[in-house]
């Protein structure tokens, strides 16, 4: 249903539509950074020999990220059943899966006000929480979606209490040092923006290759384009992060990673070291 692409819900409001397409853009390219950060979730999960398929996901947010991030979940058989807003967050728990859920996701963000309590007034399977944050809802996964340093250390002590496996910035720096310090003594799989976020910037760079290169690649072929870098990136942060106890600190992993592959570039280009 989700992976056919005939129409991205909520496309006809997305950023990027109309005439621009017709100059080398990518309708996927608004929901880029959720698809990607998804991918790098997935392959976290493989990397422990899990799968995403039926896990109790929530994420921060409704705008481009997060419908993006609900978009490619619910095309892996996840089940989202919280996002948030400043006003509070949505808790359904028949999950905001269906593209009718997600669609409106979209249209709350175009309309610009802000809130998300209208989306429980719309699906009377969801129940609207004031003035809380979402990380106090139970999960599997959680995925920051929203803003800078909206997960601190009391709300990892939360999610760690309620036996979160998997934690996933989206959002730039969308969680605190004490977060991820104790997201890590705790031994959950942490993913950091600087590796898990990277979609958008990658399928940027897959618009100006087509672009330069004068072709038009499908939805489909950027979508997997777009999974190879994220599987790649992914990799290198296993490689790289895998301490002698097991733990894979996809900290470590990104930062080693990243330098490796300037210094790399450096050597390549005759620079000593």
């Amino acid at each position: 249903m989700y992976g056919q692409y005939k129409r991205l819900p909520g496309e006809h409001v997305g950023v990027l539509t109309g005439k621009g397409l017709e100059w080398g853009g990518y309708l996927i390219r608004p929901a880029a950074t959720g698809f990607g950060a998804v991918y790098f979730l997935e392959g976290m999960l493989a990397a422990k020999k899990d799968k995403l398929a039926g896990k109790r996901c929530i994420i921060s947010g409704f705008g481009n990220v997060a419908w993006g991030t609900a978009l490619k979940l619910a095309e892996l058989g996840a089940k989202l059943v919280a996002i948030s807003g400043p006003d509070g967050y949505i808790i359904d728990e028949e999950g905001i899966t269906t593209p009718e859920k997600i669609a409106y996701m979209d249209e709350l963000n175009a309309t610009r006000n802000n809130v998300v309590e209208p989306f429980a007034k719309k699906f009377k399977s969801a129940k609207f929480v004031k003035g809380k944050k979402v990380w106090e809802v139970p999960c599997e996964i959680a995925m920051t979606c929203a803003i800078q340093n909206e997960l601190n250390g009391d709300d990892a002590k939360k999610l760690i209490d309620n036996k979160v496996k998997y934690v996933v910035e989206v959002s730039n720096m969308g969680c605190t040092a004490d977060a991820v310090a104790a997201l890590q003594k705790k031994k959950v799989s942490f993913a950091p923006g600087k590796a898990a976020n990277a979609g958008g910037v990658a399928t940027s760079g897959l618009e100006m290759s087509q672009n330069a290169m004068h072709l038009s690649w499908t939805r489909e072929e950027v979508d997997e384009k777009l999974h190879g870098i994220m599987n790649s990136i992914q990799t290198n942060c296993v490689k790289y992060g895998t301490e002698k106890n097991g733990y894979i600190n996809y900290v470590k992993g990104a930062n080693i990673a990243g330098f490796i592959k300037v210094a790399d570039a450096m050597i390549a280009q005759g620079i000593a070291y």
